[in-house]
């Protein structure tokens, strides 16, 4: 029952933070008009007291040179300062105009562990029985690690629509050979790709709505769609992806934004003839035409004489995606099984298990 619990939290934390973001506005003008008849009644009372204190201090500062030039030098760095500042905020302002206009809505540093902290809680939030889209190279640290961004996302979302990069294809030794890291190579680099697939297949085994596709070309972006917020990061040549910037970006009216054409571009190669779906039932590759038709299917284990992909659990995988399972409903014979669209959703019964990743970590026992 931890995972319906856990579930009705973030719904409870969402709506609490919906209605504080919706409050906030109406509670900010309510402290400017306090504020603002504050100072209004106050003012008689303190005009009076200045021109009265500043009489009786003029009469003895006013022929003393030294303090008036004192007065100046501070009265002229004050006004430097204050220039530079509002000319400073106007140009900050310009900018912030430019990127509002381009649909960014935060961009977060390369460093910063409060900050990526504040953004995995973000994704958490707004990935909760949400569609989730994800372009990454071997989706390791995103997916399968426990403080990976994505993990807990995963197991609350309504579908996913995941993009990998094919262990065996030339585009995967491209990205290892670019990295200067010494430990990285393509082993361990296929090892990463082989754990996020069988992280998926344990969520298939939940009856998690997802689907993975493997693409060839060297990775571009970094992508993560979850509703009407974007994350984007850029594969530079050379560096950890983790070591540079990401860009959040929001889906409006504006028409100047960039989430729709980013979108597009998701789209477009999610729906590339070229680009073949991974049965995480059958471990085959399923190549479809533009029309969606199912063309051919080639076992991936065989692919090109490259040796067998082994997708069969280890024991820290095996930890991972228990820990992911006590954030659903423990699933085993004649126990109902909640869907992600919604709280409270449809309700399945799984008499016995075909699966062998469920039989072997043990969540279902066959009949």
């Amino acid at each position: 029952m931890n995972g319906p619990i856990k579930e009705g939290n973030l719904i409870k934390k969402k709506s609490f933070h919906d209605f504080m973001k919706g409050s906030t506005p109406m509670l900010y003008h309510i402290g400017m008009v306090v504020l603002t008849a504050a100072l209004a009644l106050s003012l008689p009372m303190t005009a009076r007291f200045v021109a009265k204190k500043f009489l009786v201090y003029w009469s003895l500062i006013g022929n003393d040179k030294v303090f008036l030039i004192s007065v100046e030098m501070t009265l002229a760095i004050l006004f430097i300062f204050l220039s530079t500042y509002i000319r400073k905020s106007w140009k900050d302002r310009k900018f912030s105009n430019m990127a509002r206009t381009a649909g960014i809505v935060f961009v977060t540093p390369a460093k910063g562990f409060l900050v990526k902290r504040r953004v995995r809680k973000w994704k958490e939030r707004h990935g909760l029985a949400r569609d989730v889209m994800v372009i990454s190279s071997t989706g390791f640290r995103t997916l399968v690690d426990t403080k990976g961004d994505l993990h807990h996302v995963m197991a609350n979302c309504r579908e996913a629509k995941i993009m990998l990069l094919n262990p065996f294809s030339e585009g995967a030794s491209a990205r290892v050979k670019s990295l200067s890291d010494p430990g990285i190579t393509i082993e361990s680099f296929r090892e990463g790709i082989r754990k996020s697939i069988f992280f998926l297949k344990g969520l298939k085994a939940l009856q998690k709505n997802v689907k993975l596709k493997l693409y060839n070309d060297p990775p571009f972006l970094k992508l993560v769609i979850l509703g009407d917020y974007m994350w984007i990061q850029y594969y530079h040549t050379g560096l950890d992806v983790q070591r540079m910037p990401e860009y959040v970006f929001k889906h409006d009216q504006n028409l100047g934004s960039l989430y729709l054409p980013l979108y597009q571009y998701f789209l477009t190669k999610w729906d590339h003839p070229d680009i073949p779906e991974y049965d995480l039932e059958s471990d085959e590759l399923i190549y479809r035409d533009r029309g969606g038709n199912e063309v051919r299917r080639e076992k991936f284990d065989d692919r090109e004489g490259k040796g067998v992909m082994r997708i069969a659990p280890a024991h820290d995988e095996r930890d991972n995606l228990l820990t992911l399972h006590t954030l659903t409903n423990r699933v085993h014979a004649r126990s109902p099984f909640i869907d992600g669209r919604h709280s409270g959703g449809k309700e399945f019964f799984l008499l016995r298990s075909k699966s062998q990743i469920c039989e072997t970590i043990g969540w279902m026992t066959p009949l």
